[in-house]
């Protein structure tokens, strides 16, 4: 059974850091809500703390970044996680850009989700985002790969960007309904960026999702991911609204826990003032019952970032 926090949200999701490097530049890169830090658990280590978190009910584990496709240990990584006794998934966050070429060893290694960001499928607003010199194209190749071993879902996660590809959403529907992929369209959270870039960029997206909404034959509310409603379009298609701000809501059913890249536990994507430091503990032959006692204190001390809607 996971542990409840105080709030009454069951902990079964934890979210790893792998390394903050990555290829590209993004303009909406949050960084996962963590400070920049250089060093790096090792595969033995990530593995040592996810057992750890079987233990106490975590059942799911999902690797970002940065870009976790930059370690060139991410197969290990993987392999270690998805053959832990009680671990029902491992998945990953992903820009794609080297998806191809390490897609084989994932699918060996057991990866069952992956999400790929993909903010445009045009050429320029791509590049003018991501600030990388990839094509979208390229990074297609890598996710029809994933579907074609077998990956699956595959979820292509838009960050939703006022004035640079919000006019590109149907677009990016028919893109992901032809190829059998979820769409993620994603708020621009204020959390990582600073103030100028939020406010030159932000797009409320309450408009979009009515206008989705309906289109839609039917809506589920996604209860085990923060409340998330997916619409199953006429016609087929799936599309799903990520929205963080929407009275509460998304901090009420967030069932998630982190781990940061250099050895945090972080409670909350928004804070950073009550993270737990476990690594030079874990490097000084931590035995794992105390190891699972600072998982318990990070869960008791979780509380939503927004309250409205939440009572603990």
């Amino acid at each position: 059974m996971p542990l409840i926090d105080r709030y009454g949200r069951p902990i079964v999701n934890l979210r790893i850091t792998l390394t903050h490097k990555c290829n590209y530049r993004c303009i909406y890169c949050h960084m996962e809500g963590e400070e920049k830090a250089l060093e790096e658990l090792t595969p033995e280590e990530i593995e040592r703390i996810a057992r750890v978190a079987v233990k106490i009910g975590i059942s799911k584990v999902k690797l970002t970044g940065g870009e976790p496709l930059i370690r060139e240990d991410i197969g290990e990584i993987v392999r270690r996680l998805s053959h832990i006794n009680g671990m029902e998934e491992v998945s990953m966050t992903t820009n794609g850009s080297l998806l191809k070429e390490k897609v084989k060893e994932l699918a060996k290694a057991n990866l069952k989700r992956i999400n790929v960001n993909i903010p445009s499928l045009r050429e320029e607003t791509y590049k003018y985002i991501t600030n990388s010199e990839y094509s979208p194209k390229q990074i297609i190749e890598g996710v029809m790969e994933a579907k074609k071993l077998g990956i699956n879902p595959v979820k292509v996660n838009m960050v939703i960007l006022r004035g640079v590809n919000d006019d590109q959403i149907d677009e990016m529907i028919t893109f992901t309904r032809k190829n059998d992929l979820i769409l993620q369209l994603i708020e621009l959270e204020n959390v990582g960026i600073d103030e100028e870039t939020y406010s030159k960029y932000h797009a409320d997206i309450s408009s979009i999702e009515e206008k989705i909404k309906n289109e839609a034959e039917k809506v589920i509310v996604r209860r085990d991911m923060q409340n998330r409603r997916k619409y199953i379009l006429k016609g087929g298609g799936e599309v799903e609204i990520v929205n963080p701000y929407e009275n509460g809501s998304f901090c009420s059913a967030c069932t998630r826990i982190r781990l940061t890249a250099d050895g945090k536990i972080k409670p909350c994507l928004m804070r950073n003032d009550n993270l737990i430091d476990i690594k030079n503990l874990l490097r000084n032959n931590l035995d794992e019952y105390e190891l699972m006692k600072l998982f318990v204190k990070a869960i008791e001390g979780r509380e939503p970032y927004w309250k409205r809607r939440v009572t603990p």
